[in-house]
């Protein structure tokens, strides 16, 4: 049986390209990151996880590993 995705979404201080070619490394090797992508043209830099297995946590601390910051925004 298959289980549904969680979708994370964050507000981040990943403003430019160079910045998300930063971390777009660690996000596309992580095995249980299923989806990402940020919205560099929002004002909040939102990013948003797809994954079954991650928490709020595991996210900040794999964003504050590559030296950028990121907060939880509520829906």
């Amino acid at each position: 049986m298959e289980t549904n995705s969680n979708i994370l979404i964050f507000a981040t201080n990943i403003k430019t390209e160079k910045d998300k070619k930063l971390v777009s490394p660690v996000l596309n090797s992580h095995p249980k990151i299923e989806k990402w992508n940020i919205d560099l043209e929002d004002i909040d830099s939102v990013l948003r996880i797809e994954t079954k297995t991650l928490n709020t946590e595991d996210i900040i601390k794999i964003i504050a590993e590559q030296d950028y910051k990121c907060t939880e925004l509520s829906e």
